[in-house]
């Protein structure tokens, strides 16, 4: 079900890259056209209505453009929006593998019964037919049936065929659940991005603490709404990703599971090993 293309022009590598990119041009478009723009106004608004003396001086200061309108929340926002594409894509391969559970791979007759002497004329017409298939081609799904086949007719056992399908769906968990590590590094860096922008701001407003002596605020209150802002949308972007992450990775087990599911009901039912008795009748 991976591809056995593993250099830098497969999907795998080029995948994350591409969303990397997508998502850092995509932000900045969306904030130099719109966040930026609509919260420089509404803070010349906040900053003349409070110049004026008014009680609404804290007009806009719950706006979402002014949230985040900092560097820190753009770039939280630009990794939660790559892992979203990372994941998307994660959950259209599980819906594309899913696809095939609509086919008759064995095409078993009812009745009908596969037995170790007939085991390796099936692992040919199948493969045959998976080769003139592209989109059956380094599936789970028919990766696991031929290894079935391939086994009972090597061992002449069928449980040394659920073996084979064991280990062919556990290898394919192991390898989804390792691809789905970018989204985990995402998800921690987003909330420790904004950890980055809470030292930042306090930082800045700390550099202005002589002004607020003398009774200026508004720069100590400007950098402190930029640290607790950046700490909200980071946590804010880490629970929303973390919710997907949660979702794709149970589509993930549910199909690993449907596939066993699928082997055993198609295939490994209809398997018998003859007795000698019935071997004789047969080749007699």
């Amino acid at each position: 079900m991976i591809s056995r293309n593993k250099g830098i022009l497969s999907i795998e590598f080029l995948l994350p890259l591409l969303a990397l990119v997508f998502s850092v041009v995509a932000l900045e478009i969306f904030y130099v056209t719109l966040v930026r723009p609509r919260s420089e106004d509404l803070m010349v608004k906040r900053r003349v209505i409070a110049a004026q003396g008014g009680v609404g001086a804290k007009l806009g200061e719950r706006s979402i453009y002014i949230v985040i309108m900092h560097r820190e929340p753009q770039v939280e926002i630009t990794f939660c929006l790559w892992g979203m594409i990372v994941l998307a894509y994660k959950l259209g391969h599980i819906s594309r593998e899913r696809r095939l559970f609509k086919y008759d791979f064995i095409r078993i007759q009812p009745g009908e019964r596969i037995i170790p002497e007939d085991a390796l004329d099936r692992y040919k017409d199948l493969k045959t037919a998976i080769e003139r298939e592209p989109r059956w081609r380094e599936r789970l799904l028919p990766e696991c049936l031929l290894a079935a086949l391939h086994r009972f007719h090597a061992t002449s056992s069928v449980q040394d065929a659920a073996n084979a399908i064991r280990e062919r769906t556990e290898l394919a968990s192991d390898t989804l659940d390792s691809q789905l590590s970018l989204v985990r590094y995402i998800a921690w860096a987003i909330p420790a991005i904004g950890f980055v922008g809470t030292v930042r701001g306090i930082g800045y407003a700390l550099e202005f603490a002589e002004q607020a002596i003398h009774g200026d605020l508004s720069p100590v209150t400007q950098n402190l709404g930029l640290a607790f802002n950046a700490t909200m949308v980071g946590l804010a972007m880490c629970i929303v990703l973390m919710f997907f992450l949660h979702m794709v990775q149970s589509r993930q087990e549910a199909f690993i599971i449907e596939t066993q599911e699928f082997c055993r009901d198609k295939l490994i039912e209809v398997m018998k090993v003859p007795s000698k008795e019935e071997s004789r009748a047969l080749f007699s």
